[in-house]
């Protein structure tokens, strides 16, 4: 199969722009850690309309790590799977705490070695905090991704290193960003709006007749 990855890139940022911007809203490494972990099968956007007044009432990590889990259960209760990302909070703030002072780490083996932190978290982290370069494989990156051609892989850490190796290191944060947006406006699952997309020209999957 045909790869198009420097027109796809092109293309992307001709149509979204190339500022970096993350759609959970933080102010620091440790709300986007907690924003991040809530975010697991929800909307960013539903996350945002939780977070100020959990930050408010747990204004550091140490709160979070001194926090009752049924009392943390209630504030994050709409973010779905509450009981688990409630223990998860509690539990990584508690190893910030006593093994790094209250600051999230930068290493890809520290951060996935916290409790409730994946590759894609620490990636998350990683790129939009220490500005290193790290792709995050989310539903829309993999699926969109395929659709393309730059991988045919189903595993996400198959697919990040598939996406490590196509990309160049100045376009892996980018390109998360680009294709979730893509994602959520026009390459909508299961319904893409291929007559509409700026890539169709260059998408493998592109159905010229699709609604």
């Amino acid at each position: 199969m045909k790869k198009n990855t420097a027109k796809i890139l092109e293309a992307l940022d001709a149509y979204y722009g190339t500022e970096y911007r993350c759609s959970l809203d933080h102010e620091n490494a440790w709300q986007l850690l907690i924003a991040t972990m809530l975010s697991a099968q929800c909307t960013d956007a539903r996350v945002n309309l939780v977070t100020p007044a959990l930050f408010q009432k747990y204004p550091d990590v140490g709160a979070f790590a001194r926090a009752d889990l049924k009392e943390l259960e209630k504030e994050i209760h709409s973010t779905g799977f509450y009981h688990n990302k409630a223990k998860n909070i509690i539990a990584c703030c508690q190893k910030l705490v006593s093994e790094y002072g209250g600051e999230v780490p930068r290493t890809l083996e520290e951060l996935t070695a916290l409790p409730g932190v994946g590759r894609k978290t620490a990636n998350v982290i990683r790129g939009n905090i220490y500005h290193e370069p790290s792709i995050v494989v989310d539903t829309h990156v993999k699926r969109i991704s395929r659709k393309l051609g730059l991988t045919e892989e189903e595993d996400p850490v198959k697919v990040e290193f598939d996406l490590m190796r196509e990309l160049p290191q100045d376009h892996w944060i980018l390109y998360n960003m680009h294709l979730i947006t893509l994602g959520r406006e026009i390459c909508k699952a299961p319904t893409p709006r291929c007559k509409d997309c700026f890539l169709k020209e260059l998408c493998p999957s592109a159905e010229k007749d699709a609604g």
